[in-house]
């Protein structure tokens, strides 16, 4: 193996990491340069660590990775962006949570995909900074699902071709999108849609962030939007997610 093949020098966002040993952590990395990653922080839980502060979830730091004999083993780690305000609030950490367990259910150790790098890392500075993540939170869901091939059709019946009418319609997760009043009528499983909510999912669809950002749903249309995706991602996952619960409760305490 050649000399160079040994090390690799990453920027990652660290997802999460396990304990590992009496000091070690494994740590779910997703790089800019090679997708997702596992590597093993030897000695992190040490107080005398340098690196721990550096290699905390949601952080974005630099990295010198070593090939060792399972695992990438971290040599160096400087932080890059820490997020402090999602550390200091509980909603804040809830969302950038939900944002990376999506993230971290949908990829594979399978190579480079700069793309979705930046949706990540573009999603958990908005959560830091924005007054109400909400909105960036549904934007990252509606762009995710771009990227990884599962696109909802919102404009036309998935199951007979037509266009979609401005009245209330179905959505099918298991057709992918969006099916009118007539197919609704034999097509199941299927879940109401409000016309308003289809105009915000499409609206977050064709728009730019700074487009996107300029929406104002009501808080009925903000939960139909969430409860119509998180059914979509559990029937691709085939499994729920543990986050939105969790983001559930700490919305309601507040």
């Amino acid at each position: 193996m050649p000399a160079a093949s040994r090390t690799l020098r990453v920027e990652a966002i660290i997802l999460r990491h396990i304990d590992w040993g009496e000091a070690d952590r494994i740590l779910t990395l997703y790089t800019r340069e090679e997708g997702k990653l596992r590597a093993i922080a030897k000695g992190v839980r040490k107080v005398t660590s340098r690196k721990a502060g550096h290699l905390e979830p949601f952080t974005r730091s630099a990295l010198l990775l070593a090939r060792g004999h399972d695992l990438w083993i971290v040599s160096q780690a400087e932080a890059q962006e820490v997020h402090t305000p999602i550390s200091q609030d509980l909603t804040r950490f809830a969302y950038a949570s939900y944002v990376v367990e999506l993230l971290d259910r949908f990829t594979y150790e399978e190579g480079e995909n700069r793309r979705l790098y930046q949706l990540l890392s573009e999603t958990l500075q908005r959560i830091a900074t924005l007054e109400n993540p909400y909105l960036a939170v549904r934007y990252y869901d509606i762009r995710l699902l771009d990227l990884l091939g599962f696109r909802p059709e919102l404009h036309s019946c998935v199951s007979c071709g037509a266009v979609i009418q401005p009245e209330n319609q179905y959505f099918s997760a298991q057709l992918g999108g969006a099916v009118c009043p007539t197919c609704g009528l034999t097509v199941s499983p299927l879940a109401p849609v409000s016309m308003p909510t289809l105009k915000y999912l499409r609206h977050l669809q064709r728009s730019s962030w700074n487009e996107a950002q300029r929406a104002n749903p009501t808080p009925e249309i903000r939960q139909e939007m969430e409860t119509l995706l998180q059914n979509y991602f559990t029937y691709l996952l085939e499994h729920r997610l543990n986050t939105p619960r969790f983001l559930r409760e700490v919305r309601e305490e507040w």
